[in-house]
C-alpha cells in the first residue's frame, strides 16, 4: 500500500524494531433485530430479555437470514472501496463455551461477502496512509458470561447471541500505534456516515481484537501476537505500545514469541496470556447446511451505492474546494457527520451568514511594524472560516467542558449564524461575542436577545469614540509623544485604553480609523 508517512520503529537494547499492526474489527450492525432471527438487539435490556429459540441454539430451530443486515454490509463495503462478492457463503466456525449454546457461530470463512478495501488514514502533520481492507464478513455474535455476578458461578447472558457482526480485517499495514488509533477512528467514521453501525465502543457495538508483531527494519514478518476486545482508542494504543515493546525484550533477551490470544488490563496497562492462537482449521469450518449460499445480482449492488450518502473524504474534499477551508479545519469538522451537518447549517442558505470583511474586529489588523501608522491589513477570512473557527474553537469548548455532544448544544445552527451576522454588522465586537455566547450555551437564548436585554451594543458613534479617545490621548501625553517619535507600537496601548473606558464597546475598525487621525494631527 502507498504511504506518505515513513515507517516507524522502537530503539531496543540491539538496534531497531518495526511494529506490524492489523486490526480486527467487530461492528454491530445497526438492525433492529439479530442476524438470524427476530429477536430485539435493543441494548442494557435485562439479561435474557431478548432471546429466542434460534439464539439459544434449541434443536431443530432454523436461522432465516436478516435482509437489512445483508444491505448493511454491502453498503459498508462499498463505503470502503471494496470488492462485493455477488456470491458468498456460511459457515460453522465450531468451538465451545458456556455463551455459544449452538457450540458453533455462524460466520463466514473462504468466501465472504465483502471483499479487498482500502481506507486512506489521515495523521497528523499533513500525513496520510492508505491502510488495505482484507475483507469483510458477516457473523453472529455470542452471549456474554459474567464472572462477577456470584464467587463461585458463572452467569450468561445471551442477549447478545446472534446480534450480526460484521468482521472488517485490516491488512498488516499500519507501524504504530498512532497510525493504528487513525485508522480505528477513521473506520468508526465511515460507518456511522453509512448508519451502518453506531461505533458506540463503550456499549460494545464496536471492538477491535489487535495483531502485533515485531520484525527488523526490512525482514519478514515476525510471530504475531492477538490482543482480544479492546473496546477504546486510547485502550488500542497503550495495548500496541506495550506488547510491541514486551517482545522486543524478549526477542532481545534470546526467546521467541509464541502465537497467542493476549487480554489487555487497561488498569495496569498491560498484555497478559489468554491461551494459545488457534489456527482456522481448529474450527473445523464447513457451509452451514441450513443456509444456502447468498447470491444477487450487480443491479441490487448498484441500487445500494445509488443510495450511499456523502462520506467523509468526500465531504472533506468539498469543504476544502467549496468552503476554502484548510485539510486540517475539514478533517476535523467531517469527522464525525452531527459536526459537519451543523457547520452546513451555519453557512448555508436560510442561515447564511453576512459577513463584512474588511471592517470586523479580528479581520482587521494593524501591524505597525510593518506597515504605515493606521494602515489596515485585511485577512482574507471567509464567512465559511469564521464559522469554522467558531464551532471548533468556542463550540467545541463548551461542549467538551459540559460533556455533550453536538447533537445536545443548547445553541443551535441558526443561533450561531444570528450571533456571527451581529459581529459582521457591527452590533457587536469579537470580544463581546464570546460573553454573549457563553451565555446563549448556559440559557438557550437568542444572540440578539441577550445583545439587547444586557445592552451590549457596540459604539459606532464616532462622536462618542472621538470623546474617550481624546480623554486618553490627554491622559498619556508622553506616551503620545514617544508614539509619534517613531514608537509604532504604542498605537495598540492607545486601543486597549479607549476600549477599557467604553467597557470594551468600541467598535474597532472606526476605533482605528479615529484614532490613527488623531495621533497625525
Amino acid at each position: 500500500m502507498t504511504s506518505t508517512s515513513a515507517p516507524l520503529t522502537i530503539d531496543g537494547r540491539t538496534g531497531p524494531w518495526e511494529i506490524v499492526i492489523g486490526l480486527e474489527t467487530h461492528a454491530q450492525v445497526t438492525s433492529r433485530a439479530k442476524l438470524f432471527s427476530g429477536a430485539s438487539t435493543e441494548f442494557a435490556a435485562p439479561p435474557n430479555a431478548q432471546v429466542s429459540f434460534v439464539d439459544a441454539g434449541f434443536p431443530g430451530m432454523l436461522p432465516v437470514i436478516n435482509q437489512l443486515c445483508i444491505d448493511q454490509a454491502v453498503r459498508t463495503g462499498l463505503g470502503l472501496d471494496a470488492k462485493i462478492n455477488l456470491r458468498s457463503v456460511f459457515d460453522r466456525k465450531n468451538y465451545f463455551y458456556a455463551d455459544l449454546p449452538a457450540g458453533y457461530q455462524i460466520s463466514q470463512y473462504l468466501t465472504p461477502v465483502v471483499g479487498q478495501g482500502r481506507i486512506m488514514v489521515d495523521l497528523p502533520g499533513g500525513r496520510s496512509r492508505e491502510v488495505g481492507i482484507t475483507r469483510l464478513h458477516l457473523e453472529q455474535d455470542a452471549g456474554k458470561s459474567l464472572h462477577d455476578q456470584h464467587p463461585a458461578k458463572t452467569y450468561v447472558d445471551l442477549n447478545r447471541s446472534g446480534v450480526a457482526l460484521m468482521e472488517i480485517v485490516s491488512e498488516p499495514d499500519m507501524r504504530s500505534a498512532e497510525e493504528a488509533g487513525a485508522y480505528v477512528k477513521k473506520l468508526r467514521s465511515i460507518l456511522r456516515y453509512l448508519g451502518t453501525c453506531d461505533g458506540n465502543m463503550d456499549e460494545g457495538s464496536m471492538r477491535c481484537d489487535v495483531n502485533v508483531s515485531v520484525r527488523r527494519p526490512g525482514e519478514a514478518l515476525g510471530t504475531r501476537c492477538e490482543i482480544k476486545n479492546v473496546n477504546s482508542i486510547r485502550f488500542i494504543q497503550q495495548a500496541i505500545d506495550y506488547e510491541a515493546r514486551r517482545q522486543v525484550d524478549v526477542l532481545e533477551g534470546g526467546g521467541a514469541i509464541r502465537q497467542e490470544t493476549r487480554l489487555f488490563d487497561s488498569a495496569k496497562g498491560e498484555t497478559r496470556p489468554m491461551r494459545g492462537k488457534e489456527h482456522a482449521h481448529d474450527y473445523r469450518y464447513f457451509p452451514d447446511p441450513d443456509l444456502p449460499p447468498l447470491e444477487f445480482d450487480q443491479a441490487y449492488v448498484e441500487r445500494l451505492r445509488a443510495a450511499l450518502p456523502e462520506l467523509p473524504d468526500a465531504k472533506k474534499a468539498r469543504f476544502i474546494s467549496s468552503y476554502g477551508l484548510s485539510p486540517y479545519d475539514a478533517a476535523v469538522l467531517v469527522a464525525e457527520k452531527e459536526t459537519a451537518d451543523y457547520y452546513e447549517a451555519v453557512v448555508l442558505p436560510p442561515h447564511a451568514l453576512m459577513l463584512s470583511l474588511s471592517k470586523h474586529e479580528g479581520l482587521v489588523l494593524r501591524q505597525a511594524q510593518h506597515e504605515e501608522p493606521g494602515k489596515d491589513l485585511i485577512l482574507s477570512l471567509s464567512k465559511e472560516k469564521i464559522a469554522a473557527n467558531w464551532v471548533m474553537g468556542e463550540l467545541f469548548g463548551l461542549l467538551n467542558k459540559a460533556g455533550k455532544d453536538i447533537t445536545e448544544s443548547p445553541v443551535s445552527p441558526a443561533s450561531l449564524g444570528g450571533l456571527l451576522d451581529l459581529i459582521a454588522d457591527g452590533t457587536i465586537s469579537g470580544k463581546i461575542a464570546k460573553e454573549v455566547f457563553a451565555l446563549m450555551f448556559e440559557t438557550g437564548e437568542s444572540a440578539a436577545g441577550i445583545v439587547e436585554k444586557k445592552g451590549l451594543r457596540q459604539v459606532t458613534d464616532s462622536g462618542a469614540i472621538d470623546r474617550a479617545i481624546d480623554e486618553i490621548l490627554a491622559a498619556h501625553a508622553g506616551k503620545v509623544a514617544e508614539y509619534r517619535a517613531g514608537k509604532d507600537k504604542l498605537f495598540g496601548f492607545f486601543v486597549g485604553q479607549v476600549m477599557k473606558a467604553t467597557g470594551g464597546k468600541a467598535n474597532p475598525a472606526l476605533l482605528n480609523e479615529r484614532l490613527t487621525l488623531k495621533l497625525k494631527e
